[in-house]
């Protein structure tokens, strides 16, 4: 594994960026003493979103379902029980 002192870890910040985020981890020292870990994101994984008809033959829609109870909500909208 890379190892770079903190002077040429500030002077050469971009192109140690650049190595990381391609995958290759590098430590960085001082005065010759390991004192961090540099390691790249690791890429976020993706959720596949549920598709439509994933329930599809599992349950039933009533053919009525428009107008089930529809006389019976009439009559509490209009204050009768």
């Amino acid at each position: 594994m890379l190892t770079v002192n903190i002077h040429e870890a500030k002077t050469h910040l971009s192109r140690l960026i650049e190595r990381a985020a391609q995958g290759e981890s590098f430590i960085i020292a001082k005065a010759g003493k390991p004192m961090v870990r540099v390691v790249p994101i690791e890429p976020e994984t993706l959720h596949k979103p549920q598709r439509l008809g994933f329930m599809k033959g599992k349950m039933r829609v009533p053919d009525d379902f428009d107008t089930m109870y529809a006389d019976e909500i009439a009559r509490m909208f209009n204050g009768e029980d």
